[in-house]
């Protein structure tokens, strides 16, 4: 085999194989975007999406136990009060080692 044959059997796989890769990741991010649109749709027959808007499509709100709670009763569950005491033990861990 002489150089030029193997230099254009070298761009003929290089071509290959760019366009491999480019399909397969075309088509992964197709299934991906697929899969997202069922679950957001899936997810909102659960139930409702806050007003405020929530990037996740699983934090989802249901409908009966928002209904029965008050303002002042949902800004107490949503303040994750009880994790604030385990953050600062696990801070204090971590700089007690160093």
């Amino acid at each position: 085999m002489d150089n030029t044959s193997l230099l254009s059997e070298g761009i003929n796989l290089m071509i290959f194989g760019v366009s491999f890769v480019f399909v397969f990741l075309t088509l992964l991010v197709l299934a991906t975007s697929a899969m997202s649109w069922l679950v957001i749709k899936l997810e909102k027959k659960v139930g409702v999406l806050p007003e405020d808007g929530v990037p996740s499509p699983t934090a989802v709100i249901n409908p009966e136990k928002h209904a029965h709670q008050s303002a002042d009763e949902t800004k107490k569950t949503d303040s994750n009060g009880h994790i604030l005491p385990i953050l600062t033990a696990a801070i204090h861990k971590f700089r007690s080692k160093k």
